[in-house]
């Protein structure tokens, strides 16, 4: 099991294929089994990273509280220990952001950015009710309630429900906790327009609290490229898998021809 040290924790991480890097950042709660569908396809073209975020799944508990900047200089490390100079980033959900603040803070290891279902703050009241009652339900009698509710609505067949949930509940609750709390937290909105990388930003029509956010990105954002699925909600990783790895293909493709890894 491969396994990076990192100051205070160790960080699971799998790697598959080769040619364009490309790694994956999971939400809270959920492990790299997230992007199941993305590391079987993709990987066929492309190299795929999957980590899992400290205290979650199979990566180890981090003394050091989990925040954004945190998991940022992880992925960092994990570029270094792979060797990979620069990568797309991408994320999914509150992924999202961190794909934002590694932009910001580390736009010289990036070739580009993929925010699936993201956003840059937690500003409306549905969502921010969402997150805090997941953090409050992040605790070892509650857990294992979170993670089935969470994977069920993740899932799209009983196979990857099983998978997303038995990685979950892996997780340490005092890290999945901070990492909600984080969430709740984070706004760089105001820093969107620094951000001089190609963004490839994707979310779901049926996803309709999540269009104010599609929109602020794709105002803020000097150079994205804004795609809406057809009668899709937020899980798009695993219920859209299809639609969204032809996506990335594309807009990788598009950035080979410009760049140099």
């Amino acid at each position: 099991m491969p396994m990076l040290k990192v100051e205070g924790a160790g960080v699971f991480y799998s790697v598959a294929g080769d040619g364009i890097p490309i790694i994956f950042i999971h939400p809270p709660l959920l492990t790299s089994a997230n992007f199941t569908y993305q590391m079987k396809e993709l990987s066929s073209t492309f190299k795929v990273i999957t980590f899992d975020i400290r205290g979650h799944g199979r990566s180890r508990y981090s003394k050091q509280a989990i925040t954004y900047s945190l998991i940022v200089d992880d992925i960092r490390h994990l570029l270094d220990h792979l060797g990979i100079k620069k990568a797309f980033i991408c994320g999914y959900s509150t992924g999202g952001s961190i794909v934002c603040e590694f932009m910001l803070t580390h736009s010289d290891r990036a070739l580009g950015g993929i925010i699936i279902s993201g956003m840059s703050e937690a500003s409306d009241m549905y969502l921010r009710k969402k997150i805090s009652l997941a953090k409050n339900l992040s605790n070892p009698k509650s857990l294992s309630i979170l993670a089935s509710a969470i994977a069920w609505g993740n899932a799209d067949n009983q196979e990857i429900f099983k998978l997303m949930y038995s990685e979950a509940v892996k997780g340490d609750p005092r890290n999945i906790k901070q990492y909600y709390h984080y969430s709740l937290h984070y706004n760089c909105t105001n820093l969107l327009g620094k951000i001089n990388l190609p963004i490839l930003l994707v979310y779901g029509t049926k996803d309709k609290s999540f269009h104010q956010y599609a929109q602020l990105l794709h105002e803020k954002l000097p150079r994205n490229q804004l795609k809406f699925l057809e009668k899709e909600r937020h899980q798009i990783p695993t219920k859209a898998a299809r639609e969204l790895n032809q996506l990335i293909t594309q807009f990788l493709i598009q950035g080979d021809k410009r760049q140099n890894y």
